[in-house]
């Protein structure tokens, strides 16, 4: 349980809502929604070829990310009266190897919002990055690099 800054144990967090996708053999698989919505044959991505119509956990993950970083950014806009106006969020994952072998992820965020000025959605960006769910549950286990693209 979570504690307060007075020490006092702090509520914990009320569930919104919950997804469930279960998945059978791995990367070489099919990850499927417990609403039925999501339905894909999963790929490893060096297995890759012509014709393939599979995605990877990491793009599953890198759609995830951006749909849940734009919606940040929006929440961040709009509670400091900020339009945004068009405004769009490229999530890259990396799966790495280090030395040892061990798996990671890293990811670059680049959000591009041609109606506002850089150092603005630099600003709007950075207080993304403290709201986003993601961010928050990546925050200090994998790196994340973020750009932003504005009007100039």
């Amino acid at each position: 349980m979570a504690h307060a800054r007075d020490g006092r144990q702090a509520p914990a967090p009320r569930a919104l809502y919950t997804a469930a996708v279960e998945v059978d053999e791995g990367r070489s698989g099919r990850a499927r929604s417990r609403t039925g919505a999501l339905d894909v044959a999963l790929t490893r991505p060096a297995e890759r070829g012509p014709g393939d119509t599979g995605t990877d956990p990491e793009e599953l993950f890198a759609a995830g990310y951006a749909a849940c970083f734009r919606s940040a950014l929006g929440v961040v806009a709009r509670r400091r009266r900020v339009a945004l106006g068009e405004a769009s969020v490229t999530a890259s994952v990396t799966l790495t190897s280090a030395a040892d072998g061990a798996y990671g992820l890293s990811v670059e965020l680049r959000v591009r919002a041609s109606g506002l000025p850089t150092a603005r959605l630099r600003e709007l960006t950075a207080a993304a990055h403290l709201v986003c769910p993601y961010s928050r549950a990546v925050r200090g286990n994998v790196p994340v690099l973020t750009e932003a693209i504005g009007s100039g």
